[in-house]
């Protein structure tokens, strides 16, 4: 077995802004594992919220890739790395070779539901974007938020969007402080769920009062070490691959977290479709599936997913 890692940045069509800013790259690291003729890849996207960059990742990677040309498998790996971009490109490349290895057929169903996502802009600029969404037959979508004009905002899109199903990601950005009629308010809007509204460090509050919609953790939740904190507090959790290390830990979160009543989202980060498709394994066990991240990209890998109608499709 030969291993390697390398970086690639990726072009978005537009800016994608979030509370914390915006990005117009996705920046990339993948890991190639090779053997028996056979070649598996895996994709991270190293995270500045984690303290993660492409050098620091490739740097972690550059340290274990040559264990395995010695046998390093994924039960071997997950406590060699700790859970990050990192782990999650060379765990994703392990399991894309085996699959590859084994012939097997892609896992699941041959396509997908996904939010759209909709970034931070002026109401009408929101609003404008969701009737292009769902008029391209979006059903569901995935409003990002800062904490101004919240409910301009998310009044805007629902006037644009009367039948999507909405859902909320405000990435740690609100306060305890108008929290809880927030909550409210938004119910009377029809939203469905709401993500990480408090920094991951200072969610206490969330369990003070009773939730009029779910809330879902996010940055609060990578692993499953997480889920006894989160009890309380969150009635949901989103899995991401570059949270927990990979696929391996990511179904193994999937299951503890749905033994222990947590509803599940899949999420992604922006990315390409090799790191969807990692994530596919996940898609028919949680209720929410977060998985556009390679339509930001002004051009994707190849081969890349095919994204219609609000689902993504496996070719």
């Amino acid at each position: 077995m030969r291993a390697r890692c390398y970086a690639e940045s990726w072009p978005l069509r537009t800016a994608f802004v979030i509370s914390r800013g915006a990005r117009t790259e996705a920046r990339v690291v993948v890991v190639e594992v090779t053997g028996e003729g056979v070649t598996g890849v895996g994709e991270c996207t190293p995270y500045a919220r984690y303290g993660e960059s492409a050098d620091s990742v490739i740097a972690q990677l550059e340290k274990v890739l040559p264990e395995v040309s010695r046998g390093l498998g994924r039960r071997q790996l997950q406590p060699r790395m700790p859970a990050g971009a990192a782990r999650n490109a060379l765990d994703c490349a392990l399991a894309d070779w085996e699959a590859k290895r084994n012939g097997a057929a892609h896992p699941g169903p041959d396509s997908l539901p996904t939010v759209q996502t909709l970034t931070i802009d002026t109401p009408a600029a929101m609003a404008a974007a969701a009737g292009i969404a769902v008029g391209q037959g979006a059903g569901a979508l995935k409003l990002k938020l800062d904490d101004r004009q919240v409910l301009e905002r998310v009044a805007a899109v629902r006037g644009a969007a009367p039948r999507a199903q909405l859902v909320i990601d405000a990435n740690e950005a609100w306060r305890t402080e108008t929290l809880e009629e927030r909550c409210q308010q938004l119910l009377g809007l029809g939203v469905t769920m709401l993500e990480q509204p408090l920094p991951a460090d200072d969610d206490a509050f969330l369990a003070s009062f009773s939730h009029p919609l779910p809330i879902c953790a996010d940055e609060s939740c990578h692993t499953r070490a997480d889920l006894p904190r989160l009890r309380g507090r969150y009635e949901m959790v989103n899995i991401k691959l570059d949270k927990t290390g990979g696929i391996t830990e990511a179904l193994a979160l999937a299951e503890e977290a749905g033994h222990q009543g947590f509803q599940l989202m899949l999420g992604c980060m922006l990315c390409t479709s090799r790191a969807i498709r990692a994530a596919w394994p996940l898609g028919e066990k949680v209720r929410f599936l977060d998985l556009d991240g390679p339509t930001w990209l002004a051009k994707d890998v190849q081969p890349s997913l095919r994204f219609a109608g609000g689902r993504v499709y496996w070719v």
